[in-house]
């Protein structure tokens, strides 16, 4: 992971970030508004963080899958979580 992204980030934010990743309603358009990453920096962040094995089977997940993107999305589809995911409250 570039050094930048690591030191832009806290702990709890890289945490939130890769839950949301794995969440599969949660479109990377709405990680990127969120946290200022695109995919491919989500990708590359996943990549460091995660054990290889997890990883891929994440990417393998997340790889074409309508939900990751809002322009594959239905249009019925108005939120991008549920609103019990946050544990946080």
């Amino acid at each position: 992971m570039p050094k930048l992204l690591s030191k832009t980030l806290s702990e709890s934010d890289k945490s939130r970030l890769i839950e949301m990743a794995w969440e599969d309603r949660t479109p990377f358009d709405v990680i990127e508004k969120s946290f200022g990453l695109s995919e491919a920096q989500v990708i590359q962040l996943m990549r460091h963080e995660l054990k290889r094995g997890s990883f891929e089977l994440w990417r393998k997940r997340v790889t074409g899958r309508v939900t990751k993107h809002v322009a594959l999305r239905s249009k019925s589809v108005d939120r991008a979580y549920c609103p019990t995911q946050y544990k946080n409250k």
